[in-house]
């Protein structure tokens, strides 16, 4: 009963004109920002936060209005990743896997569908996750430590080769690059360079955003030149845009999996909505085997990661409300905004200011249905962006890219790194290298670092303290065998396919 009466309070504030509005026009604002590359909800949403102050907002309506545009941001990715093979933010780099083979397909409509109704199921779910769970999930939150940490990213870097590529050593050594890249800039230890051959500009380290664009926005453009168009989405027959209500039903396992593996891996701090989206792909494709296509444009593959994407940003609201740590980049600005407004999240918020957390948690629920209702229509208009002809589109794509890169940091270096992240990207795909392990040795690296520095130094570098906790034991045993199996399934998960053929 207390939940019932919490969340008629939040709906009293959440239904009121003034609070609709603010989440209508965030949910806007914010798929916007998604789907323009290089941008992503956490830039978005520390752009927008001026916008709170100029307005006078108070602490539920500038909240209301910020989560609004960091949902919308999750919904937004998807579209510059399933229509031009560009994600719109970290998250949406899985989306191109299965999302762009769709769209070449002709059936980008169906894919952007799709995605929508995924990216619903999934931050509707870590919602009412939310609601109910956030105090247990915190706690179990708390029992990941720098040895789970380490495991948990050393799994995920075992299970690319599965993920990426047929070819495990192409795939293992496209992680060593990406590893590579993220030791760039200062050690955070010792504050010495490395690899920055005496450059300043490189003490900082290669910025995510800039890696991702080039590798592509820019390899794209460069492999739409090669190919004179005929290995690009753009300009394809489109089939008729309808709601695929077939494929809708078939995914349905898909995205209920995707979003508690989503949820799960947000409330987890740091992780994020990059690595929740990671999960539930791999999981998805490790149930459905060799057979399952993922990678060829199936639609679990399009299903999973966005019902796990946007689950995690739900879930990354756990440790952020109830312990006052953020759970990703988004919710670490969303952290700083509180905080300015004399809100202190922890344990006691929820009895503190009720009208906060529960106005939040109702406004949440509205948003996903608001998006729903606003994206599925407008995927006709989305998918129209293929029939643009080329000579318009790529273009601005390249300026889109080029402005984005240099709005956030004012450096002409970053854009000089961008052309050649780009040809770094047209250079591996041409030697069947995939890139999306490069991408994520970038994204996770630093924090696989510095999870090993701080076991290391809690242990006073007794290695046996990474195996020292049942979670973190289970997570070893899943990625030694995460490498090892496919070296010898491989050719057995084969042998049925040759006899049904």
């Amino acid at each position: 009963m207390e939940i019932l009466d919490n969340l008629a309070l939040g709906f009293s504030i959440a239904l009121s004109p003034y609070t609709l509005m603010l989440a209508v026009v965030g949910c806007f604002i914010g798929t916007i920002i998604g789907a323009l590359p290089g941008l992503g909800p956490s830039n978005g949403v520390a752009i927008l936060i001026p916008i709170t102050f100029t307005l006078g907002l108070d602490a539920t309506s500038a909240l209301v209005l910020m989560t609004s545009v960091y949902y919308g941001a999750m919904y937004g990715g998807r579209i510059s990743s399933i229509l031009l093979n560009i994600p719109g933010d970290e998250p949406a780099l899985m989306t191109t896997l299965d999302g762009y083979p769709m769209a070449k397909q002709g059936k980008a409509g169906n894919a952007l569908v799709l995605s929508g109704v995924a990216s619903f199921v999934g931050a509707f779910l870590a919602t009412i996750g939310l609601l109910l769970l956030a105090p247990i999930l915190a706690r179990v939150a708390y029992k990941f430590g720098p040895a789970e940490y380490f495991a948990l990213y050393l799994l995920a870097f075992c299970t690319l080769g599965g993920m990426a590529s047929n070819n495990q050593a192409k795939a293992a050594l496209a992680s060593c690059i990406g590893l590579g890249i993220a030791m760039i800039g200062l050690d955070n230890n010792s504050g010495l360079p490395r690899f920055t051959f005496n450059n300043l500009h490189l003490m900082d380290g290669i910025d995510f955003l800039v890696a991702i664009v080039g590798l592509f926005a820019i390899a794209e453009v460069f492999f739409f030149i090669e190919g004179k168009g005929k290995t690009s989405s753009i300009g394809v027959k489109l089939d008729k845009v309808t709601v695929p209500w077939r494929e809708i039903f078939s995914t349905k396992w898909t995205m209920l999996r995707g979003s508690l593996v989503g949820f799960i891996a947000g409330i987890l701090p740091g992780a994020g909505a990059s690595l929740g989206s990671f999960l539930a792909y791999m999981s998805e494709k490790s149930i459905a085997g060799k057979d399952g296509g993922f990678g060829t444009g199936v639609p679990k593959g399009v299903a999973a990661p966005e019902a796990g994407n946007n689950a995690a940003a739900g879930g990354a609201l756990v440790p952020m409300l109830t312990l006052g740590v953020p759970g990703s980049g988004t919710t670490a600005v969303l952290l700083a905004l509180l905080m300015s407004l004399n809100i202190t999240p922890g344990p006691t918020l929820f009895t503190d200011r009720p009208e906060v957390v529960w106005g939040l948690i109702a406004s949440l629920l509205i948003a996903n249905v608001v998006l729903l209702l606003m994206n599925v229509p407008m995927v006709k208009i989305f998918v129209r962006v293929l029939q643009v002809p080329a000579w318009v589109l790529l273009p601005g794509v390249t300026m889109i890219s080029f402005v984005g890169i240099y709005s956030l940091s004012g450096s002409y270096f970053d854009l000089l790194l961008m052309v050649g992240f780009g040809i770094l990207g047209y250079t591996l795909r041409k030697l069947d290298i995939p890139t999306v392990p490069v991408i994520l040795g970038i994204l996770l690296g630093r924090h696989m670092e510095d999870a090993l520095r701080r076991a290391m130094v809690l242990s006073d570098g007794d290695a046996t303290y990474l195996f020292s906790s049942p979670i973190a034991i289970g997570l070893w045993i899943a990625a030694i065998a995460g490498f090892v199996a496919p070296m010898f399934l491989r050719g057995v998960l084969a042998k049925p396919q040759r006899v049904t053929d």
